[in-house]
């Protein structure tokens, strides 16, 4: 009998199969664990480089904004800005320090006129092509813009030049090339490029890789403007050869970013990473081939040995893919092994920590190291659930807009750091603080009454209130706290949260600093909601209407003018007040639409009164947001040339707050609606912070006394003589006088007494819809 026909043969030869075929099923378990652990790898390294990638960007931009402001203050600079010639501004940036000189500068004019240019294609005497992109990032608070200059990506920061007054504007650019390419590569180990593209053309390529991958990363970089600007998911490509994960961006932040985009291709290499690999590939074979050959001999001891430990690292596989991380996988072998079950062990260990990292990441706030709201709405849930008391402080920082404006973003950060660190030294055991939104927060105070919360809010304003120091200032935090109790206030995770934030609402607005829910407040909040919900569409629903409040002319006895008045009767709540919806609007940005439908409809009006031969004047009220918008005087104009009527007849209301808010861009408005013919009032005069003095400076025609002066006006009073002062001080000025909130006889006699041009109030008319105002006309027997 033949050896080969051996049972022990054939034993052998099966037992040796068998091996072959668990090594073989084991190596290429091994490397496909292995290629998803490196694809894994490349795309938390891909992650991690385009982090470090935009924080070398905000580096950059934060060094642009430096060297900008050190340029700014220079008085050589800005004397050669004053006077306007690009020689001597030129000059006095090759004078100053070499950051100016690694950087290209524009020196813009206010109307964004190049003056002078380090970069030769951009010009002198031109508009500078950004120059709207640039006032929409300053009003939007953006630090930096990324655009496409000459062909190349770059990026810009830019200031205003004073004097006192701003008199130009100052842009610097660093030019994204090569050497910026090579560093951001050096930091985040991968494969950097980008480009920019101008009119659906590819500018110059700047990457990390070699020449011959050129034409396949641009060829990349433009299909990524195909996908969704949502879609960031890295793509596989394949170049000379070896793989790459690519993640494509989109860095342009201006108004023609389709157009004119800055495309930036990151690329993690797969090949370099497998690499590292190879030597295990090589062990692993050759303990395959001992194998085999020792089988021959002692193959069930082998077999059996062999088993175990693979046994042990499979059933370790399998406890990782389910998640027990904690479990390590025990294989007391020096060999191959041995080295593979304490890879395994560090690589669970590794995925852990990040599993954990991530965990904590996504429940707590990044920057105060607090729970979130997730977080605190979790243990609020568990402390409904298990039936225990909680009340909710609900806390916010109410000046942060201020500190913003004079700190920055890093003062506001001090701040809620600051915050957070007081919160944290008040807290009890079982409580717990959390960071809800920007510049809120929420306490959960388990086991405890009302009393006793109100007590502990009371030490917490103290500590919260102390003097903070920010760059050798001082500043205080302005706090409102809002309270709400469980069983109490609510029985769901939700209505509570939003109760104790009712409350903080009202805090706010009230005096004192802290309120405790009352029942049925969410009624009005509700209401609110309600009316910001249907004020936007209020006008195509024909829900606003005009009233007109008859204007008497004291002179001459008769009603020649009327002021237009919005009413908004809604659907279901019925005739809304003013007072109520139109804060709403001014809250919102629903105020822009609400006025230019006034105008429009005050104009109509206007036009269907010239048909019947009533030439009557109209006032319009105006707000701060409307003397914002220079093309105001533009649709204006539009407006009068449609419905055929005269400037003259249209006059607009401004109130002293409104244009002490920004006296300059109010200055610029009132004076293209001037240009127009429309005649400007300065309305609820007495109550603002202007003078008669800074009156001299606006091109108005008329104040309007406010009404707190005049409704129980008496010759020998305060009132009285704050009115007769302004009444004669105005004339002086060229100014007419309109007293509002007239409502006694005797008030209108010292009026005319006084010499006041006109009179407004429930004495003379209450506002009037249309068809009412024409039939008190007809009966006043004053038409014109």
């Amino acid at each position: 009998m033949k050896w080969r026909h051996t049972f022990q043969a054939r034993i052998a030869g099966v037992l040796a199969l068998l091996l072959l075929v668990v090594v073989g099923a084991v190596y290429f378990a091994m490397k496909t664990a292995t290629y998803h652990a490196v694809e894994n790898q490349a795309q938390v390294q891909l992650e991690t480089g385009s982090r470090v990638f935009e924080r070398l960007l905000d580096l950059r931009g934060r060094r642009l904004r430096y060297g900008l402001d050190w340029l700014t203050v220079d008085s050589q600079f800005r004397r050669a800005v004053a006077g306007g010639q690009a020689a001597p501004i030129l000059a006095a940036l090759r004078r100053h320090g070499t950051g100016i000189r690694a950087s290209e500068v524009f020196v813009l004019g206010l109307d964004g006129r190049v003056i002078a240019s380090t970069l030769s294609a951009v010009p002198q005497d031109r508009t500078f092509a950004y120059t709207d992109a640039l006032r929409q990032a300053r009003r939007s608070g953006l630090q930096m813009l990324i655009v496409t200059l000459d062909g190349h990506p770059f990026l810009l920061v830019q200031d205003e030049v004073l004097d006192p007054q701003p008199i130009a504007r100052v842009v610097m650019g660093f030019r994204m090339d090569d050497i910026f390419a090579s560093e951001l590569r050096t930091m985040s180990n991968l494969e950097v490029s980008f480009m920019s593209q101008q009119d659906q053309q590819p500018g110059e390529l700047f990457s990390t890789q070699p020449h011959a991958y050129w034409e396949a990363i641009i060829g990349a970089m433009q299909g990524s403007l195909h996908r969704s600007a949502q879609n960031s998911t890295a793509q596989m490509s394949v170049l000379g050869g070896q793989r790459f994960l690519n993640q494509a961006l989109q860095l342009a932040n201006t108004d023609d970013r389709d157009r004119n985009p800055v495309l930036v291709l990151l690329q993690s290499p797969l090949d370099r990473s497998l690499q590292s690999f190879a030597p295990l590939d090589g062990q692993f074979l050759g303990i395959a081939l001992a194998a085999l050959v020792v089988s021959s001999v002692g193959v069930l001891f082998m077999a059996r040995r062999v088993s175990r430990p693979l046994n042990t690292l499979v059933r370790a596989a399998e406890r990782i893919g389910a998640g027990d991380y904690r479990t390590p996988v025990v294989v007391r072998r020096r060999d191959e092994f041995g080295l593979l079950a304490h890879a395994f062990n560090a690589m669970q260990s590794g995925i852990a920590v990040r599993e954990r990292q991530l965990a904590h990441n996504a429940l707590h706030d990044p920057l105060t190291g607090l729970p979130n709201r997730a977080l605190a709405m979790e243990r609020l849930g568990s402390a409904i659930s298990a039936g225990r008391p909680v009340v909710l402080l609900y806390l916010g920082i109410e000046n942060y807009r201020v500190i913003n404006e004079g700190f920055g973003p890093q003062g506001v950060e001090e701040m809620l750091r600051e915050a957070s660190r007081c919160l944290l030294s008040s807290l009890s055991a079982s409580d717990t603080a959390a960071r809800i939104t920007g510049t809120e927060f929420l306490l959960l105070l388990e086991n405890t009454q009302i009393d006793r919360a109100v007590a502990r809010a009371d030490r917490l304003y103290g500590l919260l209130t102390e003097p903070l120091r920010i760059g050798g200032d001082e500043l205080r935090h302005e706090v409102s706290m809002g309270i709400a109790a469980y069983p109490a206030d609510g029985q769901q995770v939700e209505e509570l949260i939003s109760r104790a934030s009712i409350a903080r609402h009202d805090a706010a607005v009230l005096p004192g600093y802290l309120q405790i829910y009352q029942q049925d407040r969410d009624l009005a909040h509700q209401r609110q909601i309600t009316l910001i919900r249907d004020l936007r569409r209020a006008a195509v629903e024909n829900e606003l209407f005009l009233c007109y409040q008859p204007k008497l002319d004291l002179h001459h006895g008769h009603v020649r003018q009327a002021e237009a008045l919005l009413r908004w009767q809604h659907p279901t709540l019925g005739l809304v007040s003013p007072s109520e919806f139109i804060p709403l609007a001014e809250r919102t940005g629903s105020i822009g639409s609400l006025t230019q439908w006034v105008i429009e409809e005050a104009i109509r009006q206007l036009a269907e009164w010239d048909v019947r031969g009533w030439q009557v004047q109209l006032s319009v009220n105006i707000s701060v947001d409307d003397l914002s918008d220079d093309s105001l005087a533009i649709r204006v104009t539009e407006l009068l040339a449609q419905y055929g009527v005269s400037a003259e007849q249209l006059v607009f209301e401004i109130t002293e707050s409104a244009i002490m808010h920004n006296p300059q861009q109010a200055l610029r408005v009132l004076e293209q609606l001037r240009g127009c013919g429309i005649s400007l009032s300065v309305d609820d005069f007495g109550t603002g912070y202007s003078s008669l003095a800074q009156l001299q400076r606006l091109p108005v025609q008329e104040l309007k006394i406010d009404k707190s002066f005049v409704r129980n006006l008496d010759s020998t009073s305060g009132d009285g003589v704050i009115v007769r002062s302004t009444i004669e001080m105005s004339h002086n000025l060229g100014l007419k006088v309109v007293a509002e909130g007239v409502e006694f006889e005797h008030s209108l006699k010292l009026l005319k007494l006084w010499k006041c041009d006109t009179a407004q109030g429930y004495l003379i008319s209450r506002p009037l819809n249309a068809m009412a105002f024409e039939m008190w006309m007809r009966r006043e027997r004053a038409p014109v």
